[in-house]
């Protein structure tokens, strides 16, 4: 009866800022760190005076954070009541639960309703896991004496636990010692909760989205359900109507995503406590959502990189609060600057989808140049280019860094007017390094920027040097890389799989 769903981490590679405002674009990758939700029945059958009750039980577990809590649905207002916990309360799991069951009454027919109400009889217990990307371990690796390698990393226990600082231990609001690493964590958990219970509820199917297959028409609109109703609990949760391009990550992966009116969240946003849930979501199901979104992933033979280089991570909302700030303040320059960046992004996604395309109709020429490419500074990658297709391949893969150095150079000069560190001194050494090493194509700091990380675009085989480059430069090369596929239903629990492969390499031993 247990649905396990899982949803991907994000890189905003292009369209910082920017994409906050439509109608301009960004380029969001999708990630192979996921965050887990399982959910299944929280009693295996249910007892016959329970058909009379008001309320049922729902246990959300957390492992990594040794958080478990109680609560009661109520069955007519959709509403959680915690009962007990250990922790602090998870504001967006509650949101993906309340929001989710509601889409449930609100489409589901009669004959239906009766096994839903079944459903939620029997319980829900509701376990969610992240994958360690998720989270900096670069102070556990440091004080074990480990070298700061990928490797090191990989040498962790899968969804590892997340301690909390002792000094503040008596408190409600204990902070993690594990910093996050900027992957969107909150918009994956949220929808992959609620892409579990939609399925297990039996609003969507989710099925062919296991081992990525092929979507048809009608997977299409269940995940436009599911994107709806994930966008929603992760906007009301957080309080604020963001851009929105992390959730449309984790529901579709890889992709080019221009915002959705903020307007079409207006009900949900400005619901009273009167106001039945079921008529909340009702209403942003109805919504015109003119969000924009289409497939996008990196050319063939090329890598995304990530770097932790530990100088600890931004927050995202002040920055963007002060970025706001200036363009009121000034807003014929701050008009120049986005307009500047915005030709920036749309000529380096111009030229990586042309390497696409030549990828396509020339593979082979292709795969030679970049191999090729991937052993040399860029500088000398022109020389290696024996026909005009493999010319043509270079000129589009040195279009592309430039393009990327000309965003750099913008961001740089918002971040410095704004008073921001959009892209601090330290992260332009270590960022115009990276660009000058051996078959790398970009570098650049992801979404608003700040210290929390770098990501680099490489060619072939490079990336191992890069990797080790990085490490002699005191930044940790993460274990994240592109995976274009959006939401999954798995076929089991994560852990099982790691218990699995745990006994097959003892037994190898």
């Amino acid at each position: 009866m247990a649905v396990v769903a899982s949803a991907p981490g994000k890189v905003l590679m292009t369209g910082g800022y920017l994409v906050l405002e439509r109608p301009n674009a960004g380029i969001v990758l999708s990630t192979n760190a996921r965050f887990y939700a399982i959910v299944k029945p929280l009693y295996e059958e249910i007892k016959p005076e329970s058909w009379a009750w008001a309320w049922t039980d729902v246990k959300l577990t957390s492992p990594q954070m040794a958080r478990e809590t109680m609560y009661k649905l109520s069955l007519k207002h959709l509403k959680l009541q915690p009962v007990s916990s250990s922790g602090s309360r998870n504001s967006f799991v509650e949101h993906a639960v309340q929001y989710a069951v509601a889409a449930a009454h609100v489409t589901l027919d009669k004959d239906m309703k009766e096994t839903l109400q079944k459903l939620l009889l029997q319980g829900l217990d509701i376990t969610i896991l992240g994958c360690n990307e998720f989270y900096s371990y670069r102070n556990q690796i440091e004080a074990r004496g480990l070298p700061l390698t990928p490797e090191s990393l990989a040498s962790l226990p899968p969804f590892a636990s997340i301690t909390f600082n002792a000094e503040e231990s008596t408190g409600e609001n204990r902070k993690p010692e594990v910093a996050k690493t900027g992957l969107g964590s909150s918009a994956a958990m949220t929808t992959a909760v609620v892409a579990a219970l939609l399925h297990y509820l039996g609003v969507v199917n989710l099925s062919s989205l296991a081992g990525n297959q092929l979507q048809g028409k009608k997977d299409v609109a269940d995940l436009d359900v599911l994107h709806v109703i994930a966008q929603t609990a992760h906007c009301i949760a957080q309080g604020k109507v963001g851009s929105g391009f992390d959730v449309s990550s984790a529901v579709y992966g890889s992709q080019r995503y221009i915002r959705f009116s903020p307007e079409v969240l207006s009900s949900a946003q400005n619901a009273g406590m009167a106001t039945p849930l079921t008529e909340v979501i009702g209403d942003v199901l109805k919504a015109k959502w003119d969000h924009e979104r289409t497939k996008f992933s990196l050319p063939p033979l090329m890598t995304l990189l990530l770097g932790e280089p530990g100088s600890g991570g931004s927050s995202t909302p002040s920055m963007v609060g002060a970025v706001k700030k200036w363009q009121k303040s000034d807003p014929q320059d701050s008009l120049e600057t986005w307009r500047r960046l915005s030709e920036g992004n749309s000529a380096l996604e111009a030229h990586l989808n042309t390497l696409c395309k030549l990828a396509e109709r020339h593979y082979n020429a292709y795969e030679c140049i970049i191999n090729a490419c991937s052993l040399l500074p860029a500088e000398k990658w022109l020389e290696r280019a024996n026909e005009p297709t493999q010319a043509e391949i270079v000129k589009e893969l040195l279009g592309a860094r430039d393009a990327m150095l000309r965003i750099r150079y913008q961001m740089r000069k918002m971040g410095e007017a704004a008073g921001i560190p959009i892209e601090p001194e330290s992260q332009s050494q270590l960022l115009d390094a990276t660009m000058n090493m051996e078959g790398v194509l970009l570098a650049g700091i992801p979404g608003a920027g700040g210290f929390d990380a770098v990501f680099a675009v490489t060619l072939g085989a490079s990336s191992k040097n890069v990797t080790q480059a990085w490490s002699s430069l005191n930044v940790l090369a993460m274990l994240v890389r592109e995976d274009p596929h959006g939401v999954s239903l798995e076929n089991n629990d994560p852990r099982a799989k790691e218990i699995t492969a745990a006994i097959s390499s003892i037994q190898l031993e």
